[in-house]
């Protein structure tokens, strides 16, 4: 009798163990010879060296697969210890398998071109309306670059801006006040990642969500850097966030033009950048549009509205400047 203790580094025990531990009760039953006991992400097994051994390799295939495909269950298991492997449908344009094993897709040929362009560029600006999938599909890549342990670390950043309302007073520490900010990038992850592995990454600071005025002075490496809703950077934050590039880096910067809300004096930064790095070697810009949304379909619907709404105000415009400059003219003869 020999005893072996299997570490689990890789995935979520909750997941691998199952509901109630479901899952090691279905071990037990292929390996009845066995004693075993799991807590947290250690696995000791006693029993006959040859069974033993078996068994550390199937849990060692269980663990990839339940890594790769955030899940879990008796089917599979049993599947393994037969010695075969479950059957998964192959998709083309699968980006990371999320939270019980749904598949997270490039659902848009915009959304693809973003995969394809960040394999090929270090630096990828995803520009579109609200709705589009820049920032999920951005968060998406970045964990799976993770997963593959191309980089060590995530870094997610935000402006704090408000949308055009003042929130006044927030109560807390500083992580309190900004987390408001920052919680759309915690919904996208809290899809990918399961809950306790994703608090186990951030504690180790693996993955950093931080506001943009905590970028100043970093050298940002071997990391994915996503900055979101850089429409309200100013010029000098936005240059300030592109120069903390560091080797083995790679960013995505997205944002909406249509809605910036910065004062009225001040100038996007995303828009100055756009001018000035349009043709930069190892940049790449994706422009998104209405029909790349995959929200609710009246999100599209009320996109198409705006727009429609915000041409007509141009054009109303363009005539009172030609009205006006007409009299003007006329004036003066």
């Amino acid at each position: 009798m020999i005893e072996r203790v299997i570490i689990l580094e890789n995935v979520d025990p909750v997941i691998f163990y199952g509901v109630n531990n479901s899952n090691i009760q279905t071990l037990k039953s292929l390996y009845p010879k066995l004693r075993f006991a799991a807590r947290g992400h250690v696995l000791k097994v006693i029993g006959d060296e040859v069974e033993t051994a078996e068994f550390e390799e199937v849990i060692h295939k269980l663990e990839k697969y339940c890594e790769e495909f955030n899940v879990m269950n008796d089917k599979i298991i049993i599947d393994f210890a037969k010695g075969s492997q479950p059957q998964e449908k192959h998709l083309d344009n699968l980006i990371i398998h999320g939270i019980n094993g749904k598949p997270i897709v490039a659902r848009t040929e915009n959304q693809q071109l973003l995969v394809d362009s960040f394999q090929k560029n270090d630096l990828v600006f995803a520009l579109g309306p609200a709705g589009s999938g820049k920032t999920y599909v951005a968060i998406a890549l970045a964990v799976k670059a993770l997963k593959n342990k191309e980089i060590r670390k995530i870094i997610l950043s935000r402006p704090a801006v408000e949308a055009g309302e003042k929130l006044g007073f927030l109560p807390g520490e500083m992580k309190d006040k900004l987390d408001p900010y920052l919680q759309p990038l915690y919904d996208a992850l809290q899809d990918m990642i399961p809950a306790n592995k994703l608090k186990e990454l951030m504690e180790m600071n693996v993955i950093q969500i931080a506001p943009l005025a905590y970028m100043r002075g970093r050298t940002l490496s071997e990391a994915v850097i996503i900055l979101d809703e850089a429409q309200n950077t100013t010029t000098h934050q936005i240059k300030m966030f592109l120069t903390r590039l560091g080797l083995g880096a790679k960013m995505i910067i997205t944002g909406d033009m249509t809605q910036i809300d910065l004062p009225n004096s001040v100038t996007s930064g995303l828009v100055q950048a756009r001018k000035i790095l349009k043709d930069v070697k190892g940049i790449a810009t994706i422009e998104f549009d209405k029909n790349d949304i995959v929200r609710h379909k009246l999100v599209k619907r009320i996109v198409e509205a705006y727009d429609k709404h915000d041409e007509e105000v141009r054009k109303a415009r363009e005539a009172l400047k030609k009205e006006e400059e007409m009299k003007k003219n006329q004036s003066i003869y």
